[in-house]
């Protein structure tokens, strides 16, 4: 049948009428709807002893959504999460959505006064906090302002000498034991609401809160399904913390498809291979660093995989080196690449199946670019200071931009670090990269990273690729340090596998023979290095401690 031109014109005319019939938000807070349907006695959580059904998992989501409710919160409230990856932390990120609210996820590892910098700036009206961190923040969160409720564990960590000014102190189980069973209508009436605020890092100055919507998490948890061919028999380990990047929106995916989540609020390789044999876990997600931790435990057991497992890694680009050991013990990996302004992952290595055939050297080459756009999230180009594509020649550096419903809405009340982000209508990562033939990307540096030695360009991710193959070599982070002559000049800091010995000047000759010279660092620090809650490198601690008293040049 087609469709005439006063037909067209009836739909136009009638269209408020008929939105509610083929127009629903997209958000990800309807994805335990079906799984509660769909898959209602599978075995949706594992905590510890605890195991729960999809259908129970559905009504501790349903009663805890009543219970926030009913502690007065409006649609558009702020609510904090500051717990590690525990079934308290899974709920907060299913409740807190399908009521309306926004989630407020908290890197445990920051000190009193950085939370309270985000509870603040964020105007949190209630706190879920786990009762572990509790009485380390209990004189922090006394007499903040906006926190009108506070929701622990009670009955084992509450110390109830410590009376707390302003909120109300909740205990978690009985407040949700206590709520109606009755479901909670989904209120969230526009996908472009927020449905999360998560506070970046601060490097460089006071945390930036960076605002995702209902339409991209939900876009992104899809994503994730497809490129990881996620499945409802699939078992996900939670090696990842939840409060970094909405756990890659994995809180969603898996329960999207009806998949098992195994909670796990603290990184033990012992314990990751223990799940691994007794839960049968398929898939996880993990910065190299763990990784590197995962592949040192089973060469001291001289142990492999107990199964296949998939592997999904980001947050710093692995190297080949990493990647052939992750190969040789089993590991199916995916490298992705993204930021928390990106939902986590934004793009993805797709691997190409004549690539199976090639050397296992040239495989890991290939498998550590960075790839394409995720399924249904936007586009990713590499461009020029004047925002023009760079040559697709694998060699030209330019910055990594991107577009599309995987960005986020901005950064909560800061409008001009957003015009900044956003400028010339794509997100600047302040990646340096390349665009190879093939149009896969491959990061080269974060901008601030790019080491300018006399002139020349060196990228740190290129030096430490080259020392992560000495076999004496566990992890390294190359920086800038200053020189009178040069400006500045590469120093590797580096951890060595145990027992291994090297020295400085066997580790930069190794660096010569394979490098140009100037490339090469001119000194090795030996030593364990600073990092973040996720595994990440903090490169910015140890650049501060080089360049105390002088001053550094953030290039570009």
């Amino acid at each position: 049948m087609t469709l005439k031109s006063h037909d067209i014109e009836n739909i136009q005319r009638d269209k408020k009428d008929w939105q509610s019939v083929y127009r629903h938000p997209l958000t990800p807070a309807m994805f335990l709807e079906r799984s509660r349907v769909a898959y209602r006695d599978v075995e949706a959580v594992v905590y510890g002893e605890k195991r729960l059904t999809y259908a129970e998992l559905w009504e501790r989501v349903h009663r805890l959504a009543n219970a926030l409710k009913n502690l007065g919160l409006n649609k558009g409230d702020r609510v904090g999460l500051l717990a590690p990856n525990t079934l308290m932390a899974l709920e907060a990120h299913l409740a807190v959505p399908l009521g309306g609210w926004i989630l407020v996820p908290i890197n445990i590892r920051l000190n009193s006064h950085e939370i309270a910098y985000i509870l603040d700036h964020a105007e949190t009206k209630v706190l879920i906090i786990d009762g572990s961190l509790w009485l380390e923040h209990v004189d922090m969160l006394q007499g903040r302002e906006s926190l009108l409720d506070v929701i622990t564990q009670i009955d084992k960590h509450y110390d109830k000498d410590h009376k707390n000014k302003n909120q109300n102190v909740q205990d978690y189980e009985m407040l949700i034991s206590q709520a109606s069973i009755s479901p909670h209508p989904l209120a969230v009436s526009d996908e472009w609401e927020p449905i999360s605020i998560h506070y970046t890092s601060g490097t460089t100055g006071r945390p930036k809160g960076v605002m995702l919507h209902h339409r991209g998490a939900y876009l992104n948890a899809l994503s994730e399904i497809i490129e990881t061919g996620m499945r409802s028999e699939d078992v996900y380990l939670w090696t990842l913390p939840m409060f970094h990047a909405a756990g890659w929106c994995f809180p969603w995916a898996v329960t999207a498809v009806g998949g098992k989540h195994v909670l796990l609020p603290k990184v033990d390789p012992a314990e990751i291979i223990k799940y691994i044999e007794t839960e049968g876990v398929t898939h996880l997600s993990a910065a190299p660093t763990v990784l590197t931790m995962l592949v040192q435990y089973l060469q001291e057991q001289k142990a492999v995989l107990p199964r296949t497992v998939h592997v999904i890694t980001a947050a710093a680009p692995p190297s080949p080196a990493l990647l052939r050991e992750l190969e040789k013990i089993g590991a199916l990996v995916t490298h992705v690449y993204g930021l928390t302004e990106v939902y986590g992952p934004f793009t993805v290595n797709v691997w190409r199946k004549h690539w199976d055939d090639l050397p296992l050297d040239e495989r890991a080459r290939l498998k550590a670019r960075q790839g394409v756009p995720y399924v249904g999230l936007g586009e990713v180009m590499v461009v020029d200071t004047e925002m023009n594509p760079v040559p697709q020649d694998g060699k030209t550096m330019g910055e990594v931009v991107m577009r599309g419903n995987g960005v986020m809405l901005g950064y909560y009340k800061n409008e001009e670090e957003t015009e900044v982000a956003f400028r010339g209508g794509w997100f600047h990562t302040g990646d340096y990269g390349v665009w190879h033939e093939d149009g896969y990307i491959e990061l080269m540096d974060r901008k601030k990273d790019i080491i300018i030695s006399g002139g020349e360009n060196i990228s740190s991710i290129e030096v430490e690729k080259i020392l992560l193959e000495h076999p004496a070599v566990l992890e390294v982070a190359v920086i800038g340090v200053p020189d009178e002559r040069w400006g500045e000049v590469p120093r590797a800091y580096v951890t060595l596998k145990p027992g291994a010995e090297v020295t400085s000047s066997e580790l930069v000759q190794f660096c010569r023979e394979r490098l140009a010279h100037f490339k090469c660092p001119k000194d090795i620090v030996f030593g364990p290095l600073p990092k973040t809650s996720t595994g990440k490198i903090q490169k910015y601690v140890l650049r501060e401690e080089a360049w105390r008293g002088q001053e550094k040049k953030i290039h570009g």
